[in-house]
């Protein structure tokens, strides 16, 4: 069972890309960020067309959350509570997984309401975690966490644990604090030693000041995997070269594969 999670920056501006990886790569889950559109906008067809079922948590113009699967999705939770109107969590058991689609809020500054937002999404992130985690299933959380957690998923490492935004003291300890629940960095599993130069691991490059070229990029899209979930990881990677092409989202596809 592979499963991918990709944060398309606009599924409209991406549609032809994204069907194409699709088609090619044949994902049996998609986990999608900021597809930026209304669920009703949505470009449903070429992917159903691809035997994909769908559930959508769209937002005009921002943010926005989907998860595709070739099985049907079930006991699907669209928010992890209060009166959050930001589109940006997705949850649904489909095949023998329960699956959620994340998009953590990016922070704007360390020192903006917009940070402090992102903070308290982490800690409802974190009691939604456990309470899944209570059920003893086989579980993936992915998307956009919009935080590279340790020294060696940043290409600067001095930025890591500055006040630089994604790599912050507070922000890297909320993601941690997730980890210690119960959940474990599928990618950081299977690379432990992807530490130094060119074999360092990037999700997210820049579009200014040439960072996919210098490979300035930042490991900030994860699938995070529960034990048992774990147990069945059999490879998993990043694909870059999607990253590379015209008009690419800023993000690259993260997939991994596991025993159904």
């Amino acid at each position: 069972m592979k499963i991918v999670t990709w944060n398309v920056n606009s599924i409209k501006a991406r549609l032809d890309t994204v069907l194409h990886w699709a088609s090619e790569n044949k994902p049996d889950v998609m986990l999608m960020q900021e597809i930026k559109c209304v669920d009703e906008a949505f470009p449903s067809e070429g992917f159903e067309e691809l035997g994909y079922n769908l559930a959508i948590h769209g937002q005009k113009t921002y943010n926005g959350v989907a998860i595709l699967s070739k099985w049907p999705l079930e006991d699907i939770v669209m928010s992890l509570g209060g009166e959050d109107l930001e589109a940006r969590y997705l949850e649904a058991v489909t095949g023998p997984y329960r699956v959620a689609s994340v998009y953590v809020p990016n922070g704007k500054s360390t020192d903006s309401d917009r940070f402090q937002y992102k903070l308290d999404f982490m800690r409802k992130l974190e009691a939604r975690i456990r309470e899944v985690l209570s059920y003893d299933e086989m579980c993936v959380f992915g998307g956009d966490y919009n935080i590279a957690p340790y020294q060696d998923d940043i290409f600067d490492p001095n930025l890591s644990g500055s006040d630089n935004l994604l790599c912050s003291p507070s922000e890297q300890q909320a993601l941690r604090r997730i980890l210690h629940v119960g959940l474990y960095d599928s990618i950081r599993m299977l690379n432990p030693n992807h530490v130094k130069g060119s074999n360092q691991i990037f999700s997210w490059w820049d579009y200014r000041g040439g960072a996919f070229h210098n490979n300035e990029g930042f490991r900030i899209d994860h699938l995070l995997l529960s034990s048992k979930a774990l147990d069945r990881l059999v490879e998993g990677g990043v694909d870059k070269e999607t990253r590379a092409q015209k008009q690419a989202s800023d993000h690259a596809p993260v997939w991994i594969t596991l025993q159904s």
